[in-house]
């Protein structure tokens, strides 16, 4: 799994135009219809705290995990009230604390490409989740990877201070349901005009309905409800991320 090491100082604004707060919005919607009473909410992957402000700002407390250090430092420094995040592996960090909901958003779980860490983050889910509790997620959907085929992508941005140029190659293992995504991002500094090179490579895993089934019955889950992100359409061969609406129905065993 990459941690976003490297280039954590520019996520904020590599990211400027995402709309977190109707993703908020739409997960709140989810909690309203498929939860009871959810106040206490942990988020794996929870990045610079960025979902969080949105949730804090409904009044939810949010717990985050994050790996990456230098992101839990950022996030943690914004001071958002009703926040905080802890660095760790989502697979296994067990904070013996239940939650009303778990919530892991931005495909987060994509980055989970091994069978036993994907299986251990759902065990390890259960734990901090009383029976009827809600594990909200999306991820990359296979029908639509392997009908559409990732291709090349550039994303331009700057602020005062930087220009940014993201250059994004990835590279499919069918055998495996996973693609590299190799990154080239170029800062330049507009006060100097020296250019840094960063360059990562982050490898995704997309899924089907029916390994997350599995999933689900090896961890104590069962699938409430599957839908395009965002949209609420029903998945098919154009949907790029689904988002999973879980249930906890018992206890690992």
């Amino acid at each position: 799994m990459s941690n976003f090491n490297a280039y954590s100082k520019y996520y904020d604004l590599i990211y400027n135009n995402k709309n977190y707060s109707s993703e908020v919005d739409y997960v709140t919607s989810l909690f309203n219809k498929y939860g009871s009473k959810i106040n206490n909410v942990l988020e794996l992957g929870s990045g610079t705290g960025n979902h969080a402000n949105y949730f804090t700002s409904k009044k939810y407390n949010i717990t985050g995990i994050e790996r990456s250090k230098e992101m839990v430092l950022l996030s943690n420094e914004k001071k958002i009230n009703g926040f905080h995040a802890i660095n760790g592996d989502i697979s296994n960090t067990f904070l013996d604390i239940k939650f009303d909901a778990v919530i892991s958003l931005f495909h987060v779980i994509s980055y989970l490409t091994e069978n036993d860490s994907i299986l251990n983050c759902f065990k390890t889910t259960n734990k901090h989740l009383e029976v009827g509790g809600l594990f909200i997620f999306d991820v990359w959907f296979t029908p639509a990877v392997l009908t559409q085929q990732p291709s090349n992508k550039i994303k331009k941005l700057e602020d005062e201070n930087i220009k940014v140029v993201r250059i994004a190659e990835p590279l499919s293992d069918h055998t495996k349901n996973t693609i590299d995504v190799n990154f080239s991002i170029f800062i330049t500094n507009k006060r100097n005009s020296s250019t840094e090179l960063i360059e990562e490579s982050h490898k995704m895993r997309h899924f089907s309905i029916s390994e997350i089934d599995l999933l689900c019955k090896l961890s104590g889950f069962e699938i409430l409800h599957t839908e395009e992100f965002l949209t609420t359409n029903n998945p098919d061969t154009n949907t790029w991320g689904v988002c999973f609406v879980l249930r906890k129905i018992k206890d690992n065993e």
